[in-house]
């Protein structure tokens, strides 16, 4: 090899290639280490109506990690998303030493059992209802049930119309029965659902019999009881009345 002049010079070359590389490395280490570099702003826009500065140093700052060159954008995506209200977070860098967040908050429909709420896409999540704007409906039902009992709200909204009530209260029990609780006072008890129809059904039964039933019984119908299969049974004043014989309860 010493001999040959073609493979010194390929040797050197090539020795001369990686000594660049070496110092072309540690050059750039030394840049991106610099201060001018440390991140020293966040910029939040997007859907900010319950989030705040002190929110964001509380819950954020201090885990972000690196500078403008080695943040885990990742990692500060899923720090942002850890903040109450945060449904999700989009995260980029703005030269030379800033990062660019950009937010999209749940947006709350009602309460979620005792210390949840749950959005208008029936997701629950965590948050200070004291920061509600205002009363919100209550939901409750099992494990995994939320985005059923938010479809089921939206329908009790429309099949209750008529009354000119809305649901107050919605909850679906263990056994995967209904009961609504109506802006007028009414509790309603819908049982379990035997087909696409039960619902209905038996909403229409109650609303089309309401206009009589008020003015046999008054506007203070405490409950009604809709599990029967050719009628229900309501409670006012004291009193229990049955549409049609009592022929058991669904």
């Amino acid at each position: 090899m010493w001999n040959n002049v073609r493979q010194l010079n390929f040797a050197a070359n090539a020795l001369h290639a990686l000594l660049a590389l070496v110092l072309l490395a540690a050059g750039a280490y030394w840049l991106i280490q610099r201060p001018n570099f440390a991140l020293r702003e966040i910029r939040i826009d997007g859907d900010t109506e319950h989030i705040n500065s002190p929110t964001v140093r509380a819950t954020v700052v201090g885990r972000l990690k690196g500078n403008f060159f080695t943040v885990d954008l990742d990692a500060a995506r899923q720090s942002f998303e850890q903040m109450p209200w945060v449904r999700h977070a989009s995260v980029r860098r703005v030269w030379p030493n800033a990062l660019a967040v950009t937010l999209e908050e749940f947006k709350p429909l009602g309460t979620w059992g005792s210390d949840q709420l749950v959005s208008v896409d029936g997701e629950l999540f965590t948050a200070n209802q004291g920061e509600l704007d205002e009363e919100l409906p209550a939901f409750d039902g099992p494990d995994g049930s939320a985005k059923e009992v938010v479809a089921r709200y939206r329908d009790f909204e429309k099949w209750f119309a008529p009354l000119g009530a809305t649901p107050d209260e919605v909850t679906l029990s263990q056994r995967y029965a209904w009961t609504v609780k109506l802006s007028n006072g009414t509790q309603v008890e819908l049982g379990r659902e035997r087909n696409q129809d039960t619902l209905f059904d038996r909403c229409k039964r109650l609303t089309a019999a309401w206009s009589a039933v008020t003015q046999r019984w008054g506007k203070d119908i405490e409950y009604a009881d809709l599990r029967y299969p050719n009628g229900f049974a309501i409670r006012a004043a004291g009193m229990r009345f049955i549409t049609e014989p009592d022929k058991g309860k669904k």
